[in-house]
């Protein structure tokens, strides 16, 4: 009979404990945790963590009233000093490694246009156009917060970065007709998942697509972005605003301090050939008519431009001289697919006119004066992440 009360105390101990333990361990980058396929555990475990633990306190408090004081004093302090373990695993599970707590909203959500701002034109940012207004998000600041929600020229913007594929995403946050507000969950597959407040829906930030709950199966409307340096972009859009530095989360920008810049590849001192794929290669990447295809980044910044094809559509990449802005464009136009060079002045010119383009795009000089690229949307990611979420994908390596 003394067995069957510890066992209400132990069993009560192990729904309080283990599956919020659990929970945590699947949405956090964990060693093995985000190789699993436990997205679907990991959503219905967020619903069932607290009647379980409720459960499990219950039963706790009962024994406690009732039996407590007839265990032996070594008795008493073990079952003291677990309760006490479970309280500081609460903390761990529901405070210290909480999506939430780590990567917060901004507190204060604040626009400067390029007189008054502050943030130093060689970061990154996501550029959105909408309706004439030109808006600016740093890749560093973004990258800690993992989500801003906006709105550019009256249209509302989800504007998305995760930090553990290295991409950037910006998506309509309208559902059905009815604007929704997004929290961060935690990751899987080491990509950001977002959920919805209006559905709990969950969302990997990669592909926008509703991996479980009620709309599974559904994309979120993904919106043209580009991504430059905030000196680039504003040659292009002086007008832009940029959104500032949120002072509340000064020293976490700090820790993300070249996060915008620098391989996981030049950091690694071991690696003699710096040129090795590695999981956490930047890829340089494209979706035309459903077909996917990447670039290894560190050979596209050595050679800037590149004719390709990819489906049935001809592409021109091309990467800046700051060698961090790239852009993707359909080199078909009127019917001629166009092939372009930098000619010595390091102007981008086609063999076909000679007509001199600037990097939006348009033709500034030339027979063609006047004629507009279609723009591809491009991203930029680790090489682990776009083949996951791409597992078709072609790859270009030079």
């Amino acid at each position: 009979m003394k067995k069957n009360k510890s066992s209400l105390f132990w069993w009560g101990i192990v729904l309080l404990l283990v599956p919020g333990l659990v929970h945590a361990y699947l949405l956090m980058p964990f060693p093995g945790s985000q190789d699993l396929n436990a997205i679907t555990v990991s959503y219905y475990l967020e619903e069932i963590v607290l009647p379980l633990r409720i459960v499990g306190a219950l039963m706790i408090i009962w024994y406690l009233a009732k039996y407590f004081r007839k265990n032996s004093k070594t008795g008493k302090i073990v079952k003291v000093g677990v309760l006490v373990i479970c309280l500081a695993s609460y903390y761990f599970t529901d405070v210290m490694f909480k999506a939430e707590s780590m990567f917060e909203e901004p507190q204060t959500v604040k626009f400067a246009n390029a007189i008054e701002n502050k943030v130093p034109t060689g970061f990154i940012v996501i550029g959105v156009v909408n309706n004439g207004v030109a808006k600016a998000y740093p890749v560093d600041y973004l990258a800690y917060h993992h989500k801003v929600q906006d709105n550019v020229g009256g249209l509302p913007v989800l504007v998305t970065y995760c930090s553990m594929c290295r991409t950037g995403r910006v998506y309509s946050p309208v559902i059905n007709g009815a604007r929704q507000q997004f929290r961060l969950v935690g990751a899987r597959h080491y990509n950001a998942i977002i959920e919805d407040e209006g559905t709990k829906t969950w969302w990997y930030q990669a592909t926008g697509m509703a991996a479980v709950g009620k709309l599974k199966g559904l994309h979120l409307q993904e919106l043209p972005y580009e991504q430059a340096t905030l000196e680039s972009w504003l040659d292009k859009h002086p007008t832009s605003l940029i959104l500032q530095p949120d002072k509340h989360y000064t020293s976490d920008y700090t820790d993300l301090k070249n996060y915008d810049r620098v391989q996981a590849v030049d950091r690694d001192s071991t690696l003699k050939n710096k040129d090795s794929l590695m999981r956490k290669s930047w890829m340089l990447a494209v979706i035309v008519h459903g077909q996917a295809k990447a670039y290894d980044w560190r050979r596209m910044a050595k050679k800037r431009l590149l004719n390709d094809q990819v489906s049935t559509v001809p592409v021109l990449l091309a990467i800046e001289d700051d060698s961090l802005t790239y852009h993707a464009f359909n080199s078909r136009l009127k019917g001629q697919t166009l092939h372009f060079k930098l000619d010595t002045a390091g102007n981008l010119t086609d063999q076909e006119t000679a007509s001199v383009w600037d990097w939006d795009g348009l033709a500034t000089a030339g027979s063609l004066k006047g004629s507009q690229l279609t723009k591809i949307q491009a991203y930029q990611e680790y090489w682990h992440s776009w083949k996951h979420f791409h597992p078709n994908t072609l790859f270009w390596k030079e």
